[in-house]
């Protein structure tokens, strides 16, 4: 048990680690990053791909937190060229209980129309001591 957990906990900190890379880095790749904040929170990034003089929609990320400026759900959304659209493709969310931080991951179902939990990929950390 308490390895199935680590595994879970090692693949969800690379994915983590995975996405605050591509966030982070800010020119690499010809990508445009244009962030949206309110009340000093990060709640929305919206990333261009430039070629040449031209930008074009790439990917979207949304940013929701609670009454504490915890982060509660992180989705990510991905720009069609078929649909001329944006299209749901991810979403993280957390659930703080006490000490434990319970980290769920989301895939968009076209389908359903509605996010679908993988339930592998679900992870519950004991939140960090300040």
């Amino acid at each position: 048990m308490k390895t199935k957990v680590f595994l879970k906990t090692v693949v969800l900190s690379v994915i983590t680690m995975a996405c605050t890379l591509s966030v982070s880095a800010r020119n690499d790749n010809n990508l445009i990053y244009n962030s949206e904040q309110k009340d000093g929170l990060l709640i929305g990034q919206t990333v261009y791909k430039q070629d040449g003089e031209s930008l074009s929609n790439y990917i979207k990320y949304n940013y929701a937190y609670d009454a504490q400026k915890r982060m509660i759900q992180n989705e990510t959304m991905k720009w069609s060229n078929i649909k001329n659209s944006w299209e749901n493709d991810l979403c993280i969310r957390y659930k703080y209980e006490g000490a434990n931080v319970t980290t769920e991951y989301y895939k968009w179902n076209n389908k359903k129309a509605e996010y679908i939990l993988v339930p592998e990929m679900t992870v519950v950390m004991e939140a960090p001591k300040l």
